[in-house]
């Protein structure tokens, strides 16, 4: 199992580093769950057969 490198010249704790992916999780959620409802207020493009 290989290890990524460490910014600091101490290794991270387990707890912290769970706590900064759940953060960029959350930020990354976020950001998909505006986009979504940015695209729910405008309606999307109608398929129709002759549009393949």
């Amino acid at each position: 199992m290989s290890q990524e490198a460490v910014p600091s010249s101490q290794p991270k704790g387990l707890l912290q580093q769970m706590e900064e992916l759940m953060a960029a999780l959350n930020a990354d959620l976020s950001q998909l769950d505006a986009d979504f409802q940015q695209s729910a207020e405008r309606p999307a493009p109608v398929e129709g057969p002759d549009r393949a």
